[in-house]
């Protein structure tokens, strides 16, 4: 038992020696008081216990001092680099890097450790420390063509014109939004932990499925903001289908219009998205009658939810706060929704809207395409 101990004790010595490592201050006062007043090594362990240097560290660094006049680390000293080459850095700088005209042409590390047998923490440090690359997290968009495009950028300028800071003031946003039992969820951080020792097949059954219904229950809500005030939740009746004659005889004008008349009177500005309800040749003719002034679907840009002040910042804000618990039932979920719409301040929606000028210039300026990132 005492052989085993000793042997343990020198490991532990011999193992915490070696984890010694000199700070540059530590090198400097070690040099000076050896060279100046030939403190050895007990010496200076006695004059610095809050050091905790240990003998054999010392005797490495005096000797190194002894032999070379200096304690600094050679030139080229230590293990020689065997995957970080400059042959493999050009490789990976190829690899993770989309080529020229061809976007998301790049690899994964992962990829990258397949295809060239370096090592994955091999291939980080290289992405990291020789390539000085930082990772950018990629966000959901819509899908844009040529002509969507070409529609966003003309429509845009034609916003920018026709409506001064001022008169933004007066738009009403408009929007409609699905909000479900199940919450959304991101399988890349669902993770459960374990302990190493237990194998997955061993982790019981209820701990690793991430289970959803088929069919989840949902309630559909429509509401209106802008600068002037904002409507109150419009709750669409179950299991209805949101076509033209819907929107137009129940939403608009038994629900929201009425809503927006006792905020704003009849100074305001109408703005909806182009959904098939919305652009229906019925639905523009009556909105035409009804309100003097609103942005149609000829002038609004298509597929442009970051350029609604509803979308970018309203229903994030109320899906962050609706979903930041379980939601037992179709019941609980509306009481979450409406929870989270009474709690909706004023001034985030004036920020949001604030924002929509900025949204149109950068939007001009990406020519149409995706702009979100340059905010």
């Amino acid at each position: 038992m005492s052989c085993f101990s000793d042997f343990a004790v020198l490991s532990d010595e011999k193992f915490n020696s070696t984890m010694v490592v000199f700070s540059e201050k530590d090198r400097i006062l070690i040099e000076n008081l050896y060279e100046l007043k030939g403190y050895g090594t007990k010496r200076l362990i006695k004059e610095f216990p809050t050091k905790c240097w240990k003998l054999r560290a010392l005797n490495k660094l005096l000797t190194k001092l002894k032999d070379t006049g200096t304690t600094d680390r050679r030139p080229g000293s230590g293990r020689p680099r065997s995957a970080r080459t400059a042959s493999n850095i050009n490789t990976v700088n190829d690899l993770v890097l989309s080529q020229e005209d061809a976007p998301r042409s790049h690899r994964t590390t992962r990829q990258i450790r397949r295809e060239t047998g370096i090592s994955q923490t091999s291939v980080m440090r290289i992405i990291h420390e020789d390539l000085q690359l930082k990772c950018l997290k990629r966000r959901r968009a819509q899908e844009l063509t040529a002509a969507n495009r070409l529609a966003r950028l003309s429509r845009s300028k034609q916003l920018l014109l026709k409506f001064s800071p001022a008169e933004v003031d007066l738009i009403f946003f408009t929007d409609e939004k699905v909000f479900t039992v199940a919450p959304p969820v991101n399988p890349q951080n669902d993770k459960v932990y374990a302990p190493i020792t237990v194998k997955k097949c061993d982790v019981t059954a209820e701990r690793l499925p991430r289970t959803r219904s088929t069919f989840s229950k949902s309630v559909m809500v429509s509401l209106a903001v802008s600068k002037l005030g904002c409507t109150g939740l419009i709750f669409v009746e179950p299991s209805v289908k949101v076509n033209g004659a819907y929107y137009r005889d129940v939403l608009l004008q038994k629900e929201m219009l009425p809503a927006i008349r006792s905020v704003a009177g009849e100074l305001f500005v109408f703005q909806q998205v182009s959904a098939p309800a919305h652009r229906a040749r019925e639905t523009v003719l009556l909105l035409g009658r009804e309100i003097p002034r609103f942005i149609g679907p000829d002038l609004w840009p298509p597929n442009s939810p970051d350029l609604n002040p509803v979308v970018y910042k309203v229903w994030g804000v109320m899906q962050e706060r609706v979903y930041k618990l379980p939601i037992k039932d179709i019941r609980e979920l509306k009481q979450r929704v409406i929870k989270a719409w009474s709690a909706m301040q004023q001034c985030v929606i004036d920020k949001a809207i604030d924002e929509w000028r900025k949204r149109l210039r950068f939007c001009i300026s990406a020519k149409g395409r995706h702009f979100e990132h340059k905010l």
